[in-house]
């Protein structure tokens, strides 16, 4: 189950109020905002559900991966988010991913982590990119995928609909 949208619609907060409203044990990563002395963004931080972080991206980390004006650590994201995803996993957890976007699938070791955890028919909970990319698209494609686009006219009933299609699918699983 997939949420995508445009840069700063709200998916990272809708996402975080549907796993917290659903209080069940839950493991992976959602990414959070840097900002700098005068307020302005500066880069990402990854937080794992169990409350690790390591920062993903910032404008001061040089380096060969780059999007944007960010430098992506990708080693940070394979020490912290990928093992928080295969932990999720191997847990049978709800595993929770916010990004499946740009920065991330620069390390194909999140790529496996992610197609691994699909693969295990885990309840994958997550944020993709709403823009064009292989990887990303070929998951939105996937037949047993549910995506939903979210924008600021479904916003409140999206929130309702995906606690309820999360509820149901790992209801499914405990059975």
């Amino acid at each position: 189950m997939l949420i995508t949208g445009r840069p700063g619609c709200g998916k990272t907060t809708l996402l975080r109020e549907v796993v917290d409203a659903l209080g069940t044990p839950a493991g992976g990563f959602y990414t959070r905002e840097l900002r700098d002395g005068s307020g302005r963004r500066a880069g990402f931080e990854l937080v794992t559900l169990d409350g690790r972080t390591a920062t993903l991206a910032h404008t001061g980390t040089g380096g060969p991966h780059r999007v944007g004006r960010y430098g992506v650590d990708i080693e940070a994201l394979e020490r912290a988010g990928v093992p928080a995803i295969e932990a999720a996993v191997e847990a049978g957890q709800l595993v929770v991913i916010d990004e499946i976007g740009k920065m991330e699938l620069l390390s194909t070791a999140f790529q496996r982590a992610v197609i691994a955890a699909v693969r295990r028919y885990r309840v994958l909970f997550g944020t993709v990119m709403l823009a064009a990319h292989p990887f990303a698209d070929e998951l939105k494609a996937q037949p047993d995928t549910l995506l939903f686009e979210l924008n600021e006219a479904n916003r409140a009933q999206l929130r309702g609909l995906l606690e309820a299609q999360l509820r149901a699918a790992l209801g499914q699983l405990s059975v």
